[in-house]
């Protein structure tokens, strides 16, 4: 089999040993004589699929019984919406922290439901580093203070969270599962599935207990997480598909040294790749060295109308989904969990070649 080196942002590699379980389960899951896809998600089969998938995320978070976990649909977009519905009423206010793409897309869907205070931003320096939490400019009150702690488009990551104050709420699509966190620090967490967690359309919600139970009338049925956490996520029928890989991906990283093991992978990738950014003339990476992200690595070439050759020259070499988004340009190599050493190796000695023979 000829894979490829996939650097994409999302959907992202997953692991090949869960993909071929997949298949090798995708016509008949253990004797049903059924797939998991054409399973009722009220059938016993499937509801223990699903309660293992939970017992193992929790176990790899070290979630504790005053956490809801819900395993939704929507994408973290979606959440940009239920977060304020089921948890603040309109003259409530949500601090944000503006430190990217995403981040702006929260706040202007949040400011839709209740009133936003953007208590510190990084956008005049393009996003480029995480804004010092002594200059933040918290509202007294506010009902909740959201991050997003990896932003994707510009491989801006924080590395330590606020505590204290109010509920922090973290976006933590890109890179939950990729390192520990305490998840007590927050009171809700929120993910879309398809970088580490599984395929796209599975959304993951972890949201403390006692901020449940207010949603506002308005809040859709699918949303209200209340709901949601009565019903075992199954208030509407579930992205069942994407709920039995994300169980797959759990247990490969139970397998693989859990959150411990896998953060010293992805930091010795990371570092393997900045190195190689950091000791070109060539190359640059545009995030502040105590900001950059181990998930997501945005890098410049010296002359951008080399950049379409630079992605031909990849793409003959197998490697692929290099070209940065489309609001930032330049290139952009995403190095989820799924993705190998080896294939960070390859992108990082192509990088090279690419400078002898242009720099």
């Amino acid at each position: 089999m000829n894979r490829t080196h996939n650097f994409s942002a999302g959907p992202a590699a997953l692991p090949e040993s869960v993909l071929a379980q997949a298949a090798e389960e995708m016509l008949d899951f253990q004797g049903s004589g059924m797939s998991v896809m054409e399973m009722s998600h009220r059938s016993k089969i499937f509801v223990e699929i699903a309660a293992q998938a939970e017992a193992d995320l929790r176990a790899l978070m070290h979630i504790s019984d005053d956490y809801h976990v819900l395993f939704l649909q929507g994408g973290a977009t979606g959440q940009f919406a239920g977060i304020p519905l089921n948890l603040t009423h309109p003259d409530d206010t949500m601090d944000f922290i503006d430190t990217g793409s995403w981040s702006k897309k929260a706040i202007k869907e949040a400011g839709k439901y209740c009133q936003v205070n953007v208590a510190a931003s990084s956008a005049e320096t393009r996003y480029d580093h995480i804004p010092d939490p002594a200059s933040w400019q918290l509202t007294a009150g506010a009902k909740l203070l959201h991050v997003c702690s990896n932003e994707t488009i510009g491989g801006v990551q924080f590395k330590d969270f606020p505590s204290g104050g109010a509920p922090l709420v973290a976006d933590m699509s890109s890179d939950i599962l990729s390192r520990p966190v305490d998840v007590s620090q927050f009171g809700l967490i929120y993910a879309g599935a398809q970088k580490n967690i599984g395929p796209a359309g599975l959304t993951v919600v972890i949201v403390r207990k006692d901020l449940c139970g207010s949603a506002r009338v308005e809040t859709p049925t699918f949303l209200d997480y209340a709901i949601q956490a009565e019903a075992d996520s199954m208030s509407n029928t579930p992205p069942t598909y994407g709920w039995y890989l994300a169980g797959l991906v759990f247990k490969w990283i139970k397998a693989n040294g859990g959150l411990e093991g896998i953060a010293q992978r992805n930091q010795a990738k990371a570092d393997l790749l900045y190195q190689a950014i950091d000791a070109s003339n060539f190359y640059s990476a545009p995030v502040a060295p105590e900001a950059r992200s181990t998930m997501n690595v945005p890098f410049t070439l010296a002359d951008s109308e080399l950049d379409a050759e630079f992605l031909r020259q990849a793409e003959q070499r197998g490697m692929f989904n290099l070209k940065g988004h489309r609001s930032v340009g330049g290139m952009r190599a995403s190095i989820y969990n799924a993705v190998s050493m080896a294939s960070v190796e390859a992108l990082v000695s192509f990088m090279s070649e690419f400078e002898n023979e242009r720099g």
